[in-house]
């Protein structure tokens, strides 16, 4: 990330606090892996902050850096000035972090003592007044070069990259909604007012491309979906059949700038080419291109999301089981598309047993995975309601606990962080969630809330 660092100032506090600060800031940012822009040479008392006109001269040096700044971080040394704060930030388009420094016993004297923690006060008044979004620090005053901030740090610039990748999107919506899931309706429209773009394509163009791909590309193809999972003994023709799936939505997401899917993944898929598309979407999921499966639009956006926050692959699971007797556990299970960052080792293809009962042997090839690694989680969902999206998101773990082998699928023991998975249950049933949640390695709670809530307006709800 690259963050603009704006440094308040009120003149009659002493500038050898800015001038630490500036060297606080810069040493902070690189030892967490990111870049400082600083304004230099604007004319300003310290290079800070603090008249209007001092403001147009920052809020200059942001457009000038527009196309590079992910975000802006308010430093506070001293009290700072709302006034010059506003003229700054009140066009800066990005997220913004408001920071105070703490003032220290025994430093209260006038040639030490901030009032920073009155000054963040102030600022946030003016910039909420102005309708100016804005971010605050766990603890309302908080030394950059602590503990505390680090953690402050990685939510905001996970926050940035939500805010930033979300504003404009494309999801691609390949074929109709199953008539048996009205469950995954979603209202395109409201997407679009939040710069959510849904390009639906028919499951024929899709086959068309599979049947047209070049055999060279479809060779190639094949070698990276066995670098990816074992196929052991499945006949070539299912391979080639999903190696010319990837080239097609490779194409589809080239073609169209596409960010996410959501799939129509039965059962044409089975009829026609007698393969189950998930580990295709589980490749996809690795790469950054959430996936979502039986044409979950609503929650190919929740992905892409938790993508962003985390810089890493998702899932989309359902919640399918309660765990025996247990009240703070259930299970969740898929066929299934999961990323193969996520396993215990190398994901192994295997064939869909209700597509094998329905349809007859053979005619689900690719289901992918099987043993998922205990890991942190957060885990979130959406939906669309009254004109606009909605979501929650919340925090758990996979647990070690065993499932029985005769399972089918992808499932694994999931516990929530409030160790209440009846609440969490009785939640989704009684406020209309579908049966899908997307799900990412880590604890990012707070930062998909803040960018959802906070920035981009969805309601959200942290349970």
């Amino acid at each position: 990330m690259k963050f603009a660092v704006m440094f308040g100032n009120r003149g009659f506090f002493p500038g050898e606090l800015i001038a630490s600060a500036r060297r606080d800031f810069a040493s902070v940012l690189k030892k967490n892996g990111h870049v400082a822009l600083m304004m230099e040479g604007a004319g300003t008392r310290y290079d800070a902050v603090e008249t209007p006109a001092e403001g147009r001269r920052f809020a200059a040096f942001l457009a000038a850096h527009k196309n590079e700044v992910d975000g802006v971080i308010v430093a506070l040394a001293n009290f700072g000035d709302e006034n010059g704060a506003l003229y700054a930030l009140r066009d800066a388009g990005v997220p913004i972090l408001v920071q105070a420094y703490p003032d220290e016993i025994g430093k209260m004297d006038f040639s030490h003592r901030r009032d920073a923690v009155c000054g963040k006060i102030a600022m946030c008044n003016v910039l909420r007044q102005a309708g100016v979004k804005f971010s605050l620090t766990r603890d309302f005053a908080v030394d950059p070069k602590s503990k505390a901030f680090a953690e402050d740090l990685r939510l905001f610039a996970a926050t940035c990259s939500v805010v930033n990748g979300m504003r404009r999107l494309n999801v691609a919506a390949v074929g109709a909604r199953t008539t048996a899931f009205k469950t995954v309706r979603f209202d395109e429209i409201a997407y679009q007012r939040k710069g959510v773009g849904i390009e639906t394509l028919d499951l024929s163009y899709v086959f068309s491309l599979m049947e047209k791909a070049d055999a060279t590309v479809v060779a190639e193809s094949v070698k990276a979906l066995k670098r990816y999972a074992d196929f052991g003994k499945w006949p070539s023709g299912k391979v080639d059949a999903l190696a010319r799936l990837a080239i097609a939505l490779e194409k589809i997401r080239d073609d169209l700038s596409i960010d996410a899917f959501a799939i129509r993944c039965w059962d044409e898929f089975q009829h026609r080419w007698g393969i189950a598309p998930c580990v295709v979407m589980a490749m996809l999921n690795s790469q950054g291109i959430p996936a979502a499966c039986e044409m979950d639009v609503n929650n190919a956006v929740a992905m892409k999301a938790l993508s962003l926050v985390a810089d890493g692959p998702v899932g989309l699971f359902d919640v399918n089981n309660n765990y025996g007797k247990a009240k703070d556990r259930m299970i969740f299970f898929h066929c299934s598309a999961l990323p193969g960052e996520m396993l215990k080792g190398k994901g192994v293809i295997g064939e869909h047993l209700m597509f094998r009962k329905a349809f007859g042997p053979g005619t689900g090839v690719g289901i992918f995975g099987v043993s998922v690694r205990p890991m942190p989680l957060t885990v979130a969902s959406m939906k669309t309601e009254d004109g606009s999206p909605w979501a929650f998101v919340t925090t758990g773990k996979v647990t070690p606990d065993n499932i029985e082998k005769g399972f089918f699928g992808t499932g694994f023991v999931f516990r929530p962080e409030s160790g209440d998975a009846n609440a969490m249950l009785n939640y989704m049933a009684r406020n209309g969630y579908r049966h899908h949640v997307a799900f990412v390695e880590g604890d990012w709670s707070r930062a998909v809330a803040e960018a959802l809530s906070n920035y981009l307006e969805y309601p959200i709800d942290e349970i």
